[in-house]
């Protein structure tokens, strides 16, 4: 599988990866935990069909330390034991963000679950983490970058 362009190797793509990759640091610089940031990027990648941000954000969480029964788990992470009920909420406020289009949005039962765990600036960190992954991943996808090559620490 090869893309479909490099779209770094054009006059728009680096301009425009250089404020995605600005909206990520407000992110990863907010009191949203790390690794609740990268389970909501692997599962956002799962759902949307995200070869290159899925092969990014589990070699990164393995790098930072995370298990691999968890990185194998997040796909399932209902039918587990392994994460914690904010994990949880987060992980259920990423799947009704990313599948809109298939269901009624994201209901006040899950928005009230997920506000027992964050405060509202970590709350809009989520919200702000499931946009930003959203956008990568559609990126990515239609561009059809593929998953496999990467190195963790490639873009530090």
């Amino acid at each position: 599988m090869e893309p479909r362009i490099d779209y770094l190797s054009t006059q728009l793509g680096p301009k425009f990866a250089k404020h995605l990759v600005s909206a990520g640091k407000v992110v990863s610089d907010s009191a949203l935990p790390a690794t609740t940031r990268e389970l909501v990027k692997i599962r956002a990648s799962q759902i949307n069909g995200c070869g290159g941000c899925l092969d990014m954000h589990t070699k990164e969480a393995a790098r930072a330390g995370e298990s691999q029964v968890r990185l194998n788990l997040v796909a399932a992470w209902r039918e587990t034991t392994v994460f914690t009920e904010a994990e949880r909420a987060a992980l259920e406020l990423t799947e009704l963000g990313c599948r809109l289009a298939d269901s009624s949005g994201v209901g006040d039962e899950a928005w009230a679950n997920a506000a027992k765990h964050f405060d509202d600036e970590q709350l809009l960190a989520l919200v702000a983490q499931i946009a930003l992954i959203n956008a990568f991943n559609r990126l990515n996808v239609l561009i059809r970058q593929p998953g496999g090559g990467y190195q963790p620490g490639q873009f530090a």
